[in-house]
């Protein structure tokens, strides 16, 4: 079973950029798919990212395509986020997220499909 511990939440200016980082830990980190989501207060937690086990994969949301950026280091055992042209929209908690059992190129991006979560990290985008 893999743990995951998100950092690098904060609270920025609009236009600003944060990079998130997750680490995993107790498992595999290569044998799982990674995604981002995001919980804003009063709203259902959305797909923000989502990467494959190679890396090579990606799939964004609309509302952050151009803008924010997943990536892994399956040496590290870490996916990040790069998020720039940061919007107050985009205040929310932020979640790393894996998925067991998929194949090598493939990406999902329901949360429900997800076996593990992080705690999550708070970001605050000022207008």
């Amino acid at each position: 079973q893999v743990q995951l511990v998100e950092s690098g939440g904060g609270l920025v200016q609009a236009g600003g950029s944060l990079r998130l980082s997750c680490a995993a830990s107790g498992g595999t980190f290569g044998s799982y798919a990674m995604g981002w989501f995001r919980q804003a207060p009063g709203k259902e937690r959305e797909f923000v990212a989502a990467i494959s086990r190679s890396g090579g994969v990606t799939t964004y949301a609309d509302s952050v395509k151009g803008r924010f950026t997943i990536a892994r280091d399956n040496a590290k055992n870490t996916v990040f986020l790069q998020m720039n042209s940061l919007k107050p929209d985009d205040t929310a908690v932020y979640y790393c997220a894996a998925k067991a059992w998929i194949s090598y190129v493939a990406v999902r991006t329901s949360k429900d499909e997800y076996h593990y979560w992080g705690q999550g990290t708070q970001v605050t985008v000022s207008s």
